[in-house]
């Protein structure tokens, strides 16, 4: 498989015709159809429905023309990247991070980072905490922010800071009644969506171990891949879910949200990078941190402690 074949097998799918595809892509029908086989061939699965008119896609069709166009974007994005860095001779910095900390302080740090650095290219990569200490052993990445405490000798981490934890609930649901801080049993009765189902270990997994040391069991459970949906699924009345403070800034619109009233319902961000690191930026975002910290932007007023040594 191949990135050619990728894009042979989305213009199909969009033409829903071999023969408009084929004069899109500037090409016989016959080789086009030979390599829409031999995708199907290696795949071992049929991607088009042939007997329909115009073409439909299977099932498996589908989902591999959604994950078919994510990749034909990524590698679009990185050919065009490597061309921009190779022509403007600018450095590249990455920082994967979890999602929710998005909705913290990391957009506050990456507009300081680029104004430290005005000729480096910062770039914003979604991982998992899991993924971001392989991204970071590979050199994918330079530095990682996540919320799951792993340990690798080969990566330092610092908890920045511990984020009070509160339900996201329905706006209709009775609980709202109750107009102060709920305690944790108030899972037992609910269900429960949690996020992001993988990979494993993960937020989801500090939830788990948080409700399992107080002994709370929630009527269900219903694992799903990110935060958005989690919260998409409370505003339909489907389940309450537990996300870190700063994302109420999400769905605020149609979503309630109450505290705890155990203030040691946290969750951590922490702050990853390379042993050893040799460039001197660690210590330099280190200190825009702590500026960000002096300044006390709203987002950090949500959390509990803040633990960066000054």
């Amino acid at each position: 498989m191949d990135v050619r074949q990728l894009r042979y097998f989305v213009a199909v799918a969009q033409e829903r015709n071999f023969t408009r595809a084929a004069e899109r892509l500037h090409i016989a029908q016959p080789p086009l159809s030979r390599q829409i086989q031999g995708l199907e061939d290696e795949l071992g699965v049929m991607l088009i429905d042939r007997s329909e008119r115009p073409l439909k896609l299977t099932e498996a069709g589908r989902f591999f023309y959604e994950q078919a166009l994510q990749m034909i974007g990524r590698m679009d994005q990185i050919r065009n990247t490597t061309r921009q860095l190779g022509r403007s001779g600018r450095s590249l910095f990455v920082v994967g991070c979890v999602a929710s900390t998005l909705y913290g302080g990391m957009p506050d740090l990456a507009r300081r980072m680029r104004r430290l650095w005005p000729d480096m290219e910062i770039e914003l990569k979604e991982m998992s905490s899991t993924q971001q200490v392989a991204a970071l052993k590979e050199g994918r990445i330079d530095l990682g922010f996540g919320r799951v405490r792993v340990t690798d000798p080969a990566i330092e981490r610092i908890t920045l800071r511990e984020e009070r934890l509160v339900l996201a609930l329905p706006l209709d649901h009775p609980k709202l009644a109750h107009k102060g801080p709920l305690p944790l049993a108030t899972l037992e009765d609910e269900m429960l969506v949690l996020y992001p189902s993988e990979p494993r270990p993960s937020f989801a997994d500090e939830v788990l171990v948080l409700l399992g040391d107080r002994n709370v069991r929630p009527r269900a459970i219903r694992e799903v891949r990110e935060l958005q949906m989690a919260l998409g699924l409370v505003a339909a009345d489907d389940g309450v879910t537990i996300v870190p403070a700063s994302a109420q800034r999400l769905r605020s619109y149609d979503v309630a949200y109450r505290h705890f009233d155990d203030p040691k319902l946290v969750s951590p961000i922490i702050m990853s990078y390379r042993a050893n690191d040799a460039s001197g930026r660690i210590e330099a975002i280190k200190q825009l941190i702590r500026e960000m910290y002096a300044d006390q932007p709203d987002w950090l007023k949500l959390s509990e402690n803040r633990l960066l040594p000054p």
